[in-house]
């Protein structure tokens, strides 16, 4: 899958749900975690933002960590989602697909609404001045 810029704030408000399907299927750990949301196209996730979420996850009894010692390597911390856990996934995937579908039926053009209008040529975005007029020279 191709792997697109997401803005931050639309990963922020995902991220949490996301990362429970990650668990859902069987024990998986940290690195693993990362490397399926950014197979799925999210980007890529750093530590630094995933690790406070699972330990957050943990602490709420959303998900159950596990040490496994590692072959040839060091132990792993692996996660599985809690009974808690699946219910909250269902919850969250029933609410984000609620939510998206209103963005979408928002952002779709209707006769009420009319098609979003592009913005006039030279302007880079809302509130930028209008590009000043050409003069011809006479002839």
């Amino acid at each position: 899958m191709t792997t697109q810029a997401w803005p931050s704030e639309w990963l922020r408000g995902v991220l949490e749900v996301c990362v429970l399907r990650a668990v859902a299927e069987a024990p998986t750990y940290g690195y693993a975690i990362a490397a399926d949301l950014e197979a799925a196209g999210l980007g890529s996730i750093k530590g630094g933002t995933l690790y406070p979420l699972l330990t957050r996850f943990e602490k709420s009894g959303v998900i159950a960590p596990e040490w496994r010692t590692g072959e040839g390597g060091p132990a792993r911390k692996y996660y599985a989602l809690t009974d808690r856990g699946r219910t909250e996934l269902a919850e969250l995937s029933a609410r984000w697909s609620e939510f998206a579908r209103t963005v979408t039926d928002h952002l779709a053009p209707s006769p009420d609404r009319g098609t979003p209008a592009a913005p006039p040529a030279g302007r880079d975005h809302p509130g930028a001045p209008a590009p000043a007029p050409s003069r011809k020279a006479s002839s």
